[in-house]
């Protein structure tokens, strides 16, 4: 491991407009986009990205869209349906970043659109 890095667990998510290719493409590298660019991550760094989506998201794997954007074919993606919760954030996207950030930098989790209630805290 590099000196002064230390593997930082990010947490985030977002909303998709609705239930289509385009809309959820649109979110996911939105989504990723604001990752990297609030912790500025070195692309290099970025180690693994668990997606999770409410159910009503079905159209596309949001994995299969991050792992053509911002050159990042290279970093370990998953999928999985987010429990199902009554009156949970409709068309939510969730991620958990596993990245290699310098000790001294402060996680910024980015909370977007629609999940910005989930984590009032956080945006």
């Amino acid at each position: 491991m590099k000196d002064d890095y230390k593997i930082t667990f990010i947490r985030g998510a977002t909303t998709a407009s609705g239930n289509s290719v385009k809309e959820i493409e649109e979110a996911v590298v939105e989504l990723i986009d604001e990752l990297i660019s609030r912790n500025n991550i070195i692309k290099t760094n970025l180690l693994a990205i668990t997606f999770s989506a409410t159910k009503d998201l079905n159209a596309c794997f949001p994995a299969s869209i991050a792992r053509k954007c911002n050159g990042l074919d290279s970093v370990a993606f998953l999928d999985c349906q987010q429990m199902y919760v009554p009156n949970d954030v409709d068309f939510c996207i969730r991620i958990m970043a596993q990245v290699l950030l310098p000790s001294k930098n402060l996680v910024k989790h980015p909370y977007l659109r629609g999940a910005s209630k989930l984590r009032s805290d956080r945006c």
